[in-house]
């Protein structure tokens, strides 16, 4: 399998999948006490976060690794740049780096996990 394709085929997934669970909620809710939350529910996050690790897993299963730490946050700093570039604030950008940095956290450590699963089956 093409090296380019272990990369860029999580990286739509993660786009797609961002735009399943999170990019049609764009309202703020307002509570009785006047504070808002949101736009996203919890659940949504953990959905996204949850259907997330089938294209890591793909991934990190090739024989290149690599694909597996990069492809997914490549995918969500894209969409989370998309979806929050319109903020006046300008701290959207903060939040887009949240997202990469934590993302590919996550990524390494389940890609790690998988790697280290694969060779231990393959030393036996």
């Amino acid at each position: 399998m093409h090296p380019v394709l272990t990369v860029l085929a999580p990286a739509v997934l993660a786009v797609a999948l961002w735009a399943a669970w999170l990019g049609w909620d764009q309202q703020r809710d307002v509570r009785a006490d006047g504070t808002t939350t949101g736009p996203y529910e919890a659940w949504q996050v953990a959905g996204l976060a949850l259907t997330l690790l089938a294209p890591v897993c793909w991934a990190a299963a090739r024989p290149r690794l690599a694909g597996g730490v990069w492809g997914v946050p490549a995918g969500l700093t894209a969409a989370a740049w998309y979806d929050w570039s319109d903020d006046a604030s300008g701290l959207f950008a903060l939040g887009v780096a949240m997202v990469l940095v934590g993302s590919l956290a996550a990524t390494a450590a389940v890609s790690a996990l998988i790697g280290f699963a694969r060779r231990g089956r393959a030393l036996r």
